[in-house]
C-alpha cells in the first residue's frame, strides 16, 4: 500500500474570479506573509459574491478562541434572496489549519501585528477564498517613501521608453 503525502501548496494562489480587492493594504501595511483561508459563507451570501458584489476595504481579522474572524466586511444583500437573506456586515468565519491559527495569533500578541485581508475571490473548484495577510503597519514617513519610490518608478519607465 503507497503512502500519500499532503499536496505541496502552490506557490501563487489559483484565483479564477477576484471579487474584492483591498487595494489600500499595501500602502498602508508592510506585507510579510500572505495566507489563503476560505471561509464560511451562508448561501445567499455565495450568490451575492457570485454577482460581484463586497467590499473588503475596511475589513481586518482577528483571532478569538481559537478561530479566525473576518470582521467588517460587508457582503451586500442578495438581490433575490427571501426572508432568509444574510446580514451584510456580520463576521465570518475564516478556515484556516489549526498551526496557521496559531501562528497568528502569536504574531498579534507579541510581534504587534495585524491581519490583513487583501482580496476575496473564488478559486478554480469554485470555493470562495480570502487572501490574508500577517502585516506591520507604516508610519507617514514609510508612506512617503512609498510614494517616492513609486513616481521614480513610473519616471524611469517613462524615460526608458522614450529615450531607449
Amino acid at each position: 500500500m503507497p503512502l500519500t503525502m499532503a499536496r505541496p501548496t502552490p506557490l501563487a494562489f489559483d484565483k479564477a474570479k477576484i471579487v474584492a480587492q483591498n487595494r489600500r493594504a499595501r500602502f498602508d501595511y508592510f506585507i510579510e506573509e500572505v495566507f489563503e483561508a476560505g471561509i464560511a459563507l451562508t448561501g445567499t451570501e455565495v450568490k451575492s459574491l457570485r454577482f460581484g458584489d463586497g467590499s473588503i476595504a475596511e475589513s481586518y481579522a482577528e483571532v478569538k478562541n481559537g478561530e479566525v474572524w473576518l470582521v467588517n466586511s460587508n457582503v451586500p444583500e442578495f438581490s433575490h434572496g427571501n426572508r432568509f437573506n444574510h446580514e451584510p456586515k456580520r463576521p465570518r468565519k475564516l478556515l484556516l489549519k489549526e498551526r496557521e491559527i496559531n501562528k497568528f495569533h502569536g504574531a498579534v500578541e507579541r510581534k504587534g501585528m495585524t491581519l490583513v485581508p487583501l482580496s476575496v475571490y473564488f478559486n478554480g473548484r469554485g470555493r470562495a477564498k480570502v487572501e490574508l495577510a500577517l502585516a506591520k503597519g507604516k508610519n507617514t514617513a514609510d508612506k512617503r517613501a512609498t510614494i517616492k519610490d513609486r513616481d521614480w518608478q513610473r519616471d524611469k519607465a517613462r524615460i526608458m521608453r522614450d529615450h531607449g
